[in-house]
C-alpha cells in the first residue's frame, strides 16, 4: 500500500504566472485505481480550472483551507473551510473554482475515474477527451467545437494541456 500526505504533498504541476496554482495527484500516489483524488492550492487570483462539466464522471469537492468561491451554472458560492459539494455529471453539474481572497486555498478533489471521459468547456466552446488516467499513459485531447476530426492539442502530459486550457479560459475571460 502506498501512502501520500495532504499537509507535505509532492506536486505534480505548478503554474506561477499571473497566478500562484499547485496541483498534487495525491489519489494516484495513494495507489488509487478506480477513485482519483488532486490537492490543489490557489493562491489569490487563481482558478482551479475553466469552467467545465464533465459527461462520464463525478468530482466531490472538499474545502480544507481558505474561502474559495466556485461558479456553478446561474450562481456564485463563497466556499468555507470544511464545505463539501458534489458535482455531478453533466451540464447541470458545470463549475469552476476560483480563490478571489488574498489568502491562499486549499482544496481536495476526488472524482470517479472513468475513462474515456470527455470534459465540455462551454465559455471557451471547446471539448477535451481524456482517454485514461494523468500521469499513467492517458492522452488528453483539446478540439474547438465545430472541429470533428483534428484536435488542437495531442498531449499525453495533462498538465500541459491543462495549463493552455487554463489561460485560453483566462483571455476568453477577460
Amino acid at each position: 500500500m502506498s501512502a501520500t500526505n495532504l499537509n507535505q504533498p509532492v506536486w505534480d504541476f505548478e503554474l506561477e504566472d499571473p497566478f500562484t496554482l499547485r496541483a498534487a495527484r495525491v489519489g494516484t500516489r495513494a495507489g488509487g485505481t478506480e477513485l482519483g483524488a488532486s490537492l490543489y492550492e490557489l493562491g489569490a487570483g487563481a482558478v482551479a480550472s475553466p469552467f467545465h462539466f464533465h459527461h462520464n464522471n463525478e468530482e466531490l469537492l472538499i474545502v480544507l483551507t481558505g474561502s474559495p468561491q466556485l461558479r456553478v451554472v446561474d450562481e456564485r458560492r463563497q466556499l468555507s473551510a470544511g464545505d463539501v459539494v458534489a458535482l455531478l455529471p453533466g451540464p447541470e453539474g458545470a463549475h469552476r473554482l476560483e480563490n478571489d481572497g488574498p489568502e491562499s486555498a486549499r482544496v481536495l478533489i476526488v472524482s470517479t475515474m472513468r475513462f474515456p471521459d470527455v470534459v465540455d468547456h462551454p465559455d471557451s466552446d471547446k471539448i477535451l477527451i481524456v482517454t485514461g488516467p494523468p500521469g499513467r499513459g492517458g492522452e488528453a485531447l483539446s478540439f474547438r467545437r465545430e472541429t470533428e476530426v483534428h484536435p488542437l492539442d495531442r498531449e499525453r502530459d495533462f498538465a500541459v494541456v491543462f495549463e493552455r486550457d487554463l489561460r485560453a479560459a483566462e483571455e476568453a475571460d477577460g
